[in-house]
């Protein structure tokens, strides 16, 4: 951001950001500061690219539109497919596609941002909007700007692409080699304490941000192609509707690793939806059986069929994964947020270890969508992670990027190596686990 000061509210930026993939915003033009003027705007925003255009009315609307096409007077069309317009509604973006490319933005040099006949801001130099939905954007005028056509503010910004570092704020090996070392660590690793033959970790994370994708993801690096055992998708609502509990076997007809991942429901912001927090301490205490038929209207009960009522140290959870989505992040409720954060507390209150699982880095940065051993490399996943770290209120190494198996067919060194890497990291906070447990054994025996 320049020294321009935004309008913009922060959760703004960052709905924007995320939405154009980990960008940032570059305040070019101010109108308040600059000039309510064409004459102004061209000065500061011709041939820079890509742009966002936001009017601000006294109504409280706040609306614009993106481009890729630097802007010109030359007086013609540009056509550009990816062009946009929105609106704001709070915190939220809602977006109007252009549906004639062709006739995107218009250079107009006695005005301000053109888009396509259709939505034009300070237009004829004067703090005015020209609103007419047609064929080449269509919105309801009241839904974007309140049918009030007179502008407060004018500010454009150019869209700055995700910086790529120049040296790796992690090291990682992205090799075939450094892979088959994390599969046999796995294979060979055996739970500090001996009545435990495999470690216990539960996934949480909200509806469609890929807690059943990271089993079937896991599942696959070890069976060596594709799978999809767990039901994943996109889905307003949960996929899962019971309490699962995943063992994985070191190839088709391979022993079973000692690890068991735990899917839950997803959690969604309302009340009765998702999974229901009250169910939380039963999930990590060992209650549930595989298959326990969760009901988000009504906290489980102990009579009730699926219940473990003399769980052992085996059947309890040894650690916690959170699995976000990295695309989300910035636009996280904060309803959801304050569901999160009971759970971390309850959590903690337990004494059970907690790490974050950061799924879609490829889908969040384009740097990392080309090429996943940019994961590190790149300056947006690791404010990403930052971010991560500051909100949920966990150590900045706690929180492991990873990539999903999703559309792909056939299995990606890489991915295998961050998938596998998120593993191991479990495996060292279920250590930590047995070690606070020893370490209390110890305590209780020295004061009897």
């Amino acid at each position: 951001m320049s020294n321009l000061k935004s309008q913009l509210t922060v959760s703004q930026q960052r709905t924007i950001s995320s939405q154009l993939h980990g960008v940032k915003l570059n305040l070019l033009y101010k109108a308040s500061v600059h000039g309510f003027t064409s004459a102004a705007f061209h000065q500061r925003c011709d041939n820079r690219s890509p742009t966002l255009s936001v009017g601000y009315n006294a109504s409280g609307y706040v609306f614009g539109g993106y481009t890729r096409q630097p802007f010109s007077q030359s007086g013609t069309y540009v056509s550009d497919d990816q062009a946009f317009l929105f609106t704001f509604r709070g915190e939220k973006l809602h977006k109007y596609p252009v549906m004639n490319a062709t006739y995107a933005v218009k250079m107009v040099g006695n005005s301000g941002p053109y888009f396509g006949e259709t939505l034009i801001l300070l237009h004829g130099s004067q703090p005015v909007v020209y609103s007419k939905p047609g064929s080449y954007y269509n919105f309801q005028a009241a839904e974007m700007h309140g049918n009030d056509l007179n502008l407060t503010e004018c500010e454009v910004y150019q869209i700055e692409q995700t910086t790529e570092l120049e040296r790796p704020w992690r090291n990682i090996i992205w090799e075939s080699k450094k892979r088959n070392e994390l599969m046999e660590s796995i294979k060979s690793y055996k739970p500090l304490v001996s009545s435990v033959s495999q470690a216990r970790v539960l996934l949480i994370g909200p509806v469609g941000a890929g807690k059943s994708s990271f089993f079937n993801s896991i599942n696959s690096v070890f069976r060596g192609h594709v799978t999809s055992q767990a039901m994943s998708g996109s889905s307003a609502t949960s996929l899962t509707t019971q309490f699962r509990t995943y063992s994985l076997k070191a190839g088709r007809e391979g022993k079973p690793l000692p690890i068991i991942l735990c899917d839950t429901m997803g959690l969604e912001e309302g009340k009765g939806a998702g999974l229901d927090i009250d169910d939380i301490s039963s999930i990590l205490n060992g209650h549930l059986l595989d298959r326990y038929q969760f009901n988000p209207s009504a906290p489980l009960q102990s009579e009730v069929h699926g219940y473990r009522k003399n769980p052992g140290l085996k059947d309890k959870i040894h650690c916690v994964a959170y699995v976000l989505d990295a695309c989300k992040i910035s636009i996280m409720p904060a309803k959801l947020e304050e569901k999160l954060d009971a759970i971390r507390r309850k959590v903690n209150s337990m004494g059970i270890p907690q790490l974050v699982l950061l799924t879609k880095v490829d889908e969040a940065c384009p740097l990392v969508g080309e090429d996943v051993t940019k994961v590190y490399h790149s300056g947006y996943i690791k404010e990403l992670v930052q971010e991560v770290s500051a909100r949920l209120g966990v150590p900045l190494s706690c929180v492991v990027p990873v990539k999903n198996y999703s559309e792909e067919l056939e299995l990606d060194l890489n991915c295998d190596i961050l998938l596998l890497s998120a593993v191991i990291q479990m495996f060292r906070f279920v250590d930590n686990y047995f070690d606070e447990l020893s370490d209390q054994l110890s305590r209780t025996e020295t004061k009897d």
